[in-house]
């Protein structure tokens, strides 16, 4: 589960990304620029990689974590099953 800290560090970010999503989307309203568009679409797809590590050091902190010292073969397989999955999403 995500603690408080990790909860409103990703809802602040959140928040600004979806500010910047409706910055993009005036700007293709108003027929802006094409490459300043695509700059923009970077710059929310950086802070949507920022949220993602966020959360991803949480789960790798709490989640994993507390799997490996359960001592429990199953938890601990099922999380790293999770990592391989999210990781080769990653990738793509």
């Amino acid at each position: 589960m995500i603690d408080e800290e990790t909860k409103q560090k990703a809802m602040g970010r959140l928040s600004r990304i979806e500010g910047q999503v409706q910055g993009v989307q005036r700007m293709v309203e108003e027929g802006k620029y094409c490459v300043d568009i695509l700059l923009q679409l970077s710059a929310v797809h950086g802070a949507l990689e920022q949220v993602r590590k966020i959360l991803l050091g949480r789960h790798i902190e709490s989640c994993v974590a507390e799997a490996i010292a359960s001592g429990r073969a199953e938890d601990r397989q099922k999380k790293i099953e999770e990592l391989l999955e999210v990781f080769a999403r990653y990738g793509r």
